[in-house]
């Protein structure tokens, strides 16, 4: 009996917190140019900063868009212009994104896929004029390469970003060659519908079933759904999720909390 690992991309495989921050930043600027007038490189790095606190929240990438322009807002209050903002921490971002994130889409009159558009737009802008530098903006966490290059176990990428943005990574920084047909990205559907269409395959009966993610809350959505009751359940504790979420994930059953060498030797 062999196994199949189906893997998030961002905050499992690769740590690309300072790509995303820095396409967002550029995305903000692109849309809404009138924002950033005299806004300095100082209050930029301060929001970049700041983005890798706010980063469990994260999951489309094109929620960092959104995320920049309301850290402006909380750093210049001159600029305001939605009602969550008075009183804000970046704490309390984690506590209420998805409360603040409807308002603040609709006070700003801003659209999912067109946001999502643009953030697409702008990765692909930089990597035509600089792949070299939105490479080096990526990292894979150590000794996640090496797993994935003698990895015994049959691979799925299953993750929110736009495919070929991780097929780039993988072949660009990591080396590694996962066929196009794995890479379920942006656009093929909720992951617990992937999932669901990965355990019917007939190639895949009889391998043990494995997901692995660092945000709690796709994990209990894999729960919620009695038909995936055959998968193994990890929260990978080094991505992008908080000591509250690692601790609530201790307490659930199904949930395995995985360290990252424990993570790269079950992939060898």
């Amino acid at each position: 009996m062999g196994d199949l690992y189906a893997l998030d991309f961002d905050g499992v495989l690769c740590d690309s917190c300072g790509e995303s921050s820095l396409s967002a930043v550029k995305a903000a600027k692109a849309r809404w140019p009138g924002l950033f007038h005299g806004v300095g490189s100082d209050t930029e790095d301060w929001i970049v900063e700041q983005m890798y606190t706010v980063r469990p929240v994260v999951e489309t990438g094109y929620e960092n868009v959104l995320l920049v322009r309301l850290l402006l807002e909380m750093r210049i209050p001159s600029i305001r212009k939605s009602s969550v903002v008075d009183g804000l921490t970046v704490d309390g971002i984690l506590e209420s994104w998805t409360k603040i994130k409807p308002v603040i889409m609709e006070e700003w009159s801003e659209n999912r896929d067109d946001l999502i558009d643009l953030f697409g737009k702008i990765r692909d802008d930089w990597i035509e004029k600089d792949l070299a530098t939105w490479i080096g903006a990526n990292r894979f966490y150590p000794g996640i390469p090496d797993a994935l290059q003698f990895a015994s176990s049959k691979l799925y990428i299953v993750t929110t970003k736009q495919g070929r943005f991780a097929d780039a990574l993988l072949r660009e920084l990591a080396g590694v060659i996962i066929p196009p047909e794995r890479i379920f990205g942006l656009g093929t559907g909720p992951k617990v519908k992937v999932l669901k269409e990965l355990q019917k395959k007939p190639e895949h009966q009889g391998l043990l079933l494995h997901f692995v993610e660092d945000r709690l809350a796709t994990l209990k959505n894999v729960i919620k759904e009695p038909e995936l009751d055959g998968w193994n359940l990890y929260l990978g504790d080094w991505g992008y999720n908080t000591k509250k979420e690692r601790e609530e994930a201790a307490a659930i059953s199904r949930i395995h909390l995985l360290q990252l060498q424990d993570f790269s030797t079950r992939l060898k």
